[in-house]
């Protein structure tokens, strides 16, 4: 049978309107529910507005959060600023809390109890079969939300965490590298997707540079600030130093190493993108490559070069060696020397 849900306001009340032919079964089952009426004016079931019933008739209706709710996560921004989080946690964060927020808008924080977490858990992130990372994303946000803003402890750990996935890094070969820089015709295109693999840079930290981050004389590129608030050097080899004075001189940067068209102003992440984007597309390559495909494969091509791996692990910013381990399961300098018995038929 066709039905057909839609948020209603009754009788100043936020309530969900059910239309469907007149059904014997229907009205059977919809009179089970809890507080479901009968509109005799707008000849209509109506059910309350509220997180179990928008999940049971599987719906994403539009949720208005109070202001009482929208001050609360504006707080916990101005927290999570004060302690100094990154631009990308608090985003993270605030989204997390407001996701689960939305969810129970039509019940007051202070009742908000553990049940209620695992209940979100369960009924909504496994059931829309969200990612483990959303997960923990929400889990870890609600967790300090309530115990630096709301001064509760709620026991999250309740909540079965998902196994960390384990997965590969992408790697690129030297060849397919070499392709791309090579596809690459325009100067700052070239010198930026360069270096990025020449020092293994993540993205945002190609874009922070400023000249005087580079130090020719030394042979180093010194990393400001980068992830986990760690200042870092990486070595600079002779052929990457020469491209950046090409470029220098051409292009005469005011504050930043790569601004955008107006001067002194940072170039774009997503313009970033588009020139990967673009190389790629003059290339025979068909990996959905990324950005964070070339810091990948340069610390690959490093250990397949000999490089220890703390060394390396330096040179990424890696907090643990654990991190760095990982590129030893995806180096095939090991790999190819192994023998397959099917060589032997």
């Amino acid at each position: 049978m066709n039905w057909e849900a839609k948020p209603i306001k009754h009788k100043g009340e936020s309530r969900i309107a059910v239309y469907f032919e007149k059904n014997a079964e229907w009205i059977a089952r919809i009179k089970k529910q809890d507080d479901a009426r009968w509109s005799q004016s707008l000849k209509v079931w109506h059910l309350p507005d509220n997180a179990a019933n928008r999940l049971r008739l599987k719906l994403d209706l539009p949720v208005v959060l109070s202001e009482i709710h929208k001050q609360k996560i504006e707080q916990f921004k101005r927290w999570l600023s004060s302690r100094r989080y990154s631009a990308n946690t608090i985003k993270t964060y605030s989204d997390a809390l407001h996701t689960f927020l939305k969810y129970y808008h039509d019940k007051p924080i202070a009742q908000i109890s553990n049940e209620d977490v695992i209940a979100f858990n369960n009924d909504y992130i496994l059931k829309k079969n969200f990612s483990s990372s959303f997960q923990n994303q929400v889990v870890n946000s609600v967790k300090l939300f309530f115990r630096e803003i709301e001064g509760s402890e709620l026991n999250v750990d309740l909540v079965h965490r998902p196994k960390r996935e384990k997965l590969l890094p992408n790697v690129l070969s030297m060849d397919e590298v070499k392709e791309i820089l090579e596809a690459t015709q325009n100067l700052k295109h070239k010198t930026m997707l360069s270096l990025i693999y020449a020092c293994g840079l993540r993205s945002g930290e190609l874009l922070n540079l400023i000249p005087t981050h580079i130090d020719s004389k030394r042979g180093v590129i010194i990393i400001k600030q980068a992830k986990g608030k760690k200042d870092r050097i990486a070595p600079l080899g002779d052929k990457i130093i020469e491209m950046l004075r090409n470029y220098y001189v051409t292009f005469k940067p005011e504050k930043y190493l790569f601004e955008g068209q107006a001067k002194g102003n940072q170039y774009d992440a997503r313009s970033l993108q588009q020139v990967l984007k673009q190389s790629l597309a003059k290339t025979a390559i068909k990996k959905p490559v990324t950005l964070h495909w070339l810091r990948h494969s340069y610390a690959t091509h490093l250990l397949e070069n000999g490089t220890d791996l703390r060394y390396i692990q330096e040179i990424l910013g890696h907090k643990s060696s654990k991190t760095t381990e990982i590129y030893t399961h995806v180096s095939t300098k090991s790999i190819q020397k192994i023998k397959s018995p099917f060589d032997n038929f």
